[in-house]
């Protein structure tokens, strides 16, 4: 993680959608070597679930609670669970390397490795913040983040997400947590207790996504950096082609 300088772009504000491309194009970024190992922060703009790559959003979602609670579905190109992410209340982060930056360390570790300086952050806040396998930062009262992987040609998306203040009580109403599959196929979000950073801090979402920004670069050798026009228009086409469209968000349904 250190061997290297890292791109940092600060907080954007894009719809889901956008986002999910994004990752795409500074990932493929990286690849090419047009930049750097990168790390980027989101914003949230709409009520979002995002679900896994391997997962059925009929398994996963109640479209009829999220579609009365105002809810996007889209889906990233990541594997693990379902996320709910709110405007003002979600935090997420993505990590662009190549895979050389965590060579010798298993993948099941490279989860860890890749969210260590962000537990560090949050404990420098007085949040009771520690790692759990395979892909969690917990506090002792619950889950405050999930991460999740893709790997491709060598390289390594890796993305988190934050709950700095969630309605606990949705959850379970929205995301079809621990009841049947409707359909035999993807992968199941796992049932976890959440704690929200909310419970710990003072500090609003948008003053943690500072403090997380700060801590990285002052961790890592790094400068601060922007998204350029070609990138966001690429973003915009892979929305209009893949991240918006019923063939990928209904793929597994």
């Amino acid at each position: 993680m250190i061997d290297r300088r890292w791109d940092v772009i600060g907080p954007g504000s894009f719809p889901a959608h956008m986002h999910m491309a994004l990752d795409e194009v500074l990932l493929n970024e990286v690849i090419s070597g047009t930049r750097p190992p990168t790390m980027r922060i989101w914003r949230w703009v709409e009520r979002a679930l995002v679900i896994g790559s391997h997962q059925s959003v009929r398994n996963e979602v109640d479209l009829d609670v999220a579609r009365g609670e105002g809810f996007v579905v889209t889906r990233r190109m990541s594997g693990g669970g379902t996320m709910l992410c709110e405007p003002g209340r979600t935090i997420t982060y993505s990590l662009y390397l190549p895979e050389t930056m965590v060579a010798g360390v298993s993948f099941r570790k490279s989860y860890a490795l890749l969210d260590a300086w962000a537990v560090a952050a949050f404990n420098a806040l007085g949040v009771p913040a520690s790692y759990r396998e395979i892909n969690d930062i917990i506090s002792p009262r619950g889950k405050i983040a999930g991460a999740a992987q893709a790997r491709r040609r060598g390289h390594v998306l890796h993305h988190t997400t934050i709950a700095h203040a969630m309605d606990v009580e949705l959850l379970p109403r929205i995301i079809r947590i621990g009841r049947a599959s409707l359909v035999d196929r993807g992968v199941r979000s796992a049932e976890k207790a959440v704690s929200p950073l909310s419970w710990f801090t003072s500090l609003s979402c948008d003053e943690v996504a500072a403090r997380l920004l700060s801590h990285f670069l002052g961790e890592f050798p790094s400068r601060e950096s922007g998204l350029t026009e070609d990138e966001t228009g690429a973003a915009r086409s892979l929305v209009a082609s893949k991240y918006a469209t019923p063939e990928w968000i209904d793929r597994l349904s």
